[in-house]
């Protein structure tokens, strides 16, 4: 898979009290970039946490389930859109399947 953009994952956890959250999303990056995610259920293969959402959404758990990374999969195109990457107080406030941070 494509993975855009990993910016927003450094970005994340470059701020001030995220570094915990670094080594997960890398391993998740890195993850995605081998992936050959062509429907929802190759992603569940993988991750079985992982939540299947609307509008293409896929809700994935970061460090032990404390951060949410939200992506877009465009699975025709191989691509991984990342749409939101932040804490479970933060996740609570947004719509999945609208929310376009990045």
């Amino acid at each position: 898979m494509r993975v855009i953009a990993k910016s927003t994952l450094v970005n994340f956890w470059s701020q001030p009290g995220r570094a915990d959250s670094k080594g997960a999303l890398q391993s998740w990056h890195d993850e995605a970039l081998k992936a050959d995610w062509l429907t929802p259920q190759d992603i569940k293969d993988q991750y079985s946490s992982a939540s299947i959402c609307g509008n293409n959404r896929v809700v994935f758990n970061i460090a032990g389930n404390k951060y949410r990374l939200v992506v877009e999969m465009q699975y025709r195109a191989g691509i991984a859109w990342v749409k939101f990457v932040g804490t479970h107080a933060q996740y609570d406030q947004i719509n999945v399947e609208t929310v376009n941070d990045y």
